[in-house]
């Protein structure tokens, strides 16, 4: 370094930009965001807008860069029960939203996990749930339409009159620009009847197709050392009394909250694996007996989702997509897996395996059901340690039976397998990001690998 240099560096009157990780920025309103995307503005390239940061991959984050932060954009702009439609800004939590639709006789039309998650979030990444009906598939299937501050710092209002834009923009991972505003589909509240089960592997499999083929919202947990599955089944009931909050908070309680915390506790305090597994397995059990099968009998959209799966930030996670024709194999194989994975490298998870059914839904150009129903895997563990080789081989497990990814939930996902499941529609998407964004300023090193 010359002397020159030397002293310019020391006299504080030039400040260098730190190169050790992102800076994240917090807008506030519309003109900060569209500051932020600006050419001329002095934050660097790659953007990356991040709601409650539940991404499961490196999707929200980058290295180096810039995040945006969007969860000042929390209003809700307008509720209008006639039209059966919701206006939002991109940061609203669902709960949120969940909690005002119910003050006005009203709740969102599908369904979701992980109420903490924003809005923007939601649709613009894999996101889904229990819902009712055969043709709810994702979360982003809800939207009618979407304004977008652009990588250039534009605006953008992509409406229901651009079907096969809004396809695009929907599981867009935020590379074609940073949603700020949104509209759904709301309708008045309905009543349905829940009934919980346990049952065992092999009759869960046997049931599996027909329940794929109806119109139940259907969730269930799966206990592979256990050999049970605890089956959530959901459907429309005019007679159904709408059961209060506190039981749906209560289950939620006990779900993702308590079991999580007690098991982190006991790898502590049990250094027998055996033993400390034996105990989560049977609490677990314990669980879904008392706050499912008891405790709720009926519900609605409006109290389901405004108590649904808190946060996911506690809990390693990934989710993969499965054919449902081919499901009732898969599960069984699912649990050989798991056994050979623990008897191999000693690790498991602790948590159950989370399963919904997602309808066939083309509403997204990326969408993993795009082409048939699929059922959606959520292995989950509170352990750090042994996490990473167990969703490297999941990821195995799942491209051997034709598994469809979302990049903010999947993990081990290579560019190779990503062309087959997608084939032409990875490459429209493809032309189509590259005529928003040609200097590639939304495109982090994750996002890359697959999307250039």
């Amino acid at each position: 370094m010359s002397v020159t240099a030397a002293s310019l560096r020391k006299s504080g009157r030039y400040r260098l930009r730190p190169t050790d990780g992102p800076v994240v920025l917090y807008p506030q309103k519309l003109k900060d965001l569209q500051r932020i995307l600006n050419p001329d503005s002095p934050h660097l390239p790659p953007f990356r807008p991040m709601g409650a940061d539940t991404a499961a991959t490196e999707c929200n984050s980058s290295s180096v860069g810039t995040v945006i932060d969007m969860t000042a954009f929390n209003e809700i702009i307008n509720i209008d029960v006639a039209a059966g439609q919701v206006t939002v800004q991109a940061g609203v939590r669902l709960g949120q939203l969940s909690h005002a639709l119910a003050a006005r006789g009203m709740e969102l039309d599908g369904s979701h996990d992980l109420v903490s998650r924003t809005v923007g979030g939601a649709v613009a990444g894999g996101c889904n749930g229990p819902a009712i009906g055969s043709n709810h598939g994702l979360f982003a299937a809800q939207v009618i339409s979407m304004k977008l501050v652009t990588p250039t710092g534009n605006l953008l209002d992509v409406g229901s009159g651009q079907k096969s834009l809004l396809n695009v923009f929907r599981l867009s991972y935020g590379m074609l620009g940073v949603i700020y505003e949104l509209t759904l589909k709301a309708r008045p509240i309905t009543g349905f009847s829940a009934s919980h089960r346990r049952c065992s592997l092999a009759q869960f499999a046997k049931a599996i197709d027909s329940l794929v083929r109806t119109n139940a919202g259907m969730r269930f947990l799966f206990l592979p050392f256990s050999d049970a599955v605890y089956l959530d089944l959901r459907r429309f009931d005019v007679n159904a009394r709408a059961t209060a909050n506190i039981p749906w908070k209560i289950k939620d309680w006990g779900e993702s909250t308590v079991l999580p915390r007690v098991f982190k506790s006991l790898h502590r305090i049990i250094p027998a694996a055996g033993v400390r597994y034996r105990l989560i397995d049977k609490l677990s059990q314990l669980t879904q007996g008392l706050v499912s099968s008891r405790l709720v009998s009926s519900g609605s959209m409006a109290t389901a989702q405004s108590c649904g799966r808190g946060s996911s930030s506690s809990l390693q996670y990934s989710t993969w997509f499965f054919p449902a024709a081919d499901f009732s194999i898969i599960i069984q194989a699912y649990k050989d897996f798991c056994v050979r994975i623990r008897d191999e490298s000693g690790f498991r998870c602790d948590m159950p395996t989370v399963g919904y059914r997602l309808s066939r839904d083309r509403s997204a150009v990326l969408s993993p059901s795009f082409d048939e129903p699929m059922i959606a895997l959520r292995a989950m563990s509170t352990q750090k340690t042994g996490w990473d080789n167990f969703a490297i081989d999941f990821g195995d497990f799942a491209k051997h039976w034709g598994a469809s990814p979302v990049f903010n939930q999947t993990r081990e996902v290579d560019l190779a397998y990503t062309k087959s499941i997608f084939t032409t529609r990875l490459e429209y998407f493809r032309k189509v990001r590259r005529q928003i964004d040609p200097d590639r300023r939304m495109m982090n090193p994750f996002l890359s690998q697959y999307f250039l």
